[in-house]
């Protein structure tokens, strides 16, 4: 599903970042060197995507630096984008502990597509279009068929407003 969302995502011309779970990555290797393949971004998004908000120092560095050590051993690299996961923004804790493993961003975003909670197709075209804005960040999931559904509409939403998917990297770097 993965695959086909970025394949639907390059044949609109949209790059886009993808902030990886390192149990995704352990199960689905070759995604990593697809993503970058495709001219996207890849970053962290913790190691088994728990309430990393919840935890001590110790087990938020453990989740983002085990990610770290995954992607590094798949691609090179750590990434340069982290996301906390089960939590919109990071806490001073996260990001310290982000900054240990490497980490100069910790990354967040104002669009919640809501799509994890598969709302359907439809929901997930209103709630991204109701809210994008110049310079939006959405939040979109790999593993849920309404959001590959959705995506196309998205993209061509997003067009008519002459709006154009970017990686963080370009998004931030500008």
């Amino acid at each position: 599903m993965a695959d086909a969302l970025l394949a639907e995502a390059e044949r609109s011309g949209a790059r886009v970042t993808v902030l990886a779970v390192g149990t995704w990555l352990e199960q689905y290797p070759q995604m990593a060197r697809r993503v970058l393949r495709g001219g996207h971004d890849l970053g962290n998004h913790t190691l088994h995507h728990l309430d990393i908000a919840a935890m001590d120092a110790s087990g938020a560095y453990g989740e983002i630096a085990g990610c770290a050590l995954r992607l590094r051993a798949l691609t090179g690299s750590i990434g340069r984008w982290f996301r906390p996961s089960q939590t919109r923004y990071a806490t001073a804790l996260i990001e310290q502990a982000a900054s240990k493993a490497g980490y100069q961003t910790c990354v967040s975003y104002d669009v919640d597509s809501l799509d994890y909670t598969d709302p359907g197709p439809d929901a997930v075209v209103a709630t991204v279009l109701g809210s994008v804005r110049p310079g939006s960040i959405i939040s979109l999931h790999l593993g849920h068929p309404g959001t590959l559904t959705a995506l196309p509409a998205i993209l061509h939403g997003l067009a008519g407003r002459r709006l154009r998917p970017v990686t963080l990297t370009e998004l931030l770097s500008t």
